[in-house]
């Protein structure tokens, strides 16, 4: 097994984390998103996204995990997106690459970014997961989270059906 090292990302990982997003994105969801959602959130989008989101000061935040074959995964936590979390924390983004899953990566990651909302204060932590996403939904049951919601995500580029999987603190 690889040992993963962990790091906070800075500005300058965000084309390294935005191409490893896309490729993992496009896995999962090649065959569920509509065309044009697959079309538009290319390169350059997530590029645009993750430069924000690391320059961002309002709490947000992301770990790195690295091996040596570069970056192996990612979590990134803030505060609540969604009316639906309460006063919850959320875990925003949970990706690991294909070559580092079943390696234990993902649980080392969920349980870093569900600990960073236990100490920043918050009640609880929530994600939301796409509802055909099984295989994520299942790993975050196994992980102790429970499915307290499902709501329709308007999105800008694709309505999907989701569900918000929380942990209490």
């Amino acid at each position: 097994m690889t040992a993963h090292a962990l790091r906070p990302a800075t500005p300058a990982d965000a084309a390294e984390v935005a191409a490893l997003h896309l490729t993992i994105w496009r896995e999962t969801y090649g065959e569920l998103a509509p065309p044009e959602a697959l079309e538009a959130l290319d390169l350059p989008m997530r590029l645009r996204q993750w430069t924000g989101l690391l320059t961002r000061t309002d709490g947000t935040g992301a770990t790195l995990a690295l091996d040596d074959a570069g970056l192996a995964g990612f979590v990134t936590i803030g505060p609540a997106g969604y009316d639906q979390m309460g006063e919850r924390g959320e875990v925003k983004h949970l990706y690991i690459a294909a070559r580092a899953r079943r390696s234990g990566l993902g649980t080392r990651l969920l349980s870093h970014g569900i600990e960073q909302l236990r100490a920043g204060g918050y009640p609880g932590a929530a994600l939301v997961v796409v509802r055909q996403n099984a295989g994520a939904r299942a790993f975050y049951t196994r992980m102790g989270g429970v499915e307290t919601a499902r709501f329709s995500d308007p999105g800008p580029l694709w309505r999907s059906e989701n569900v918000m999987m929380t942990w209490a603190f």
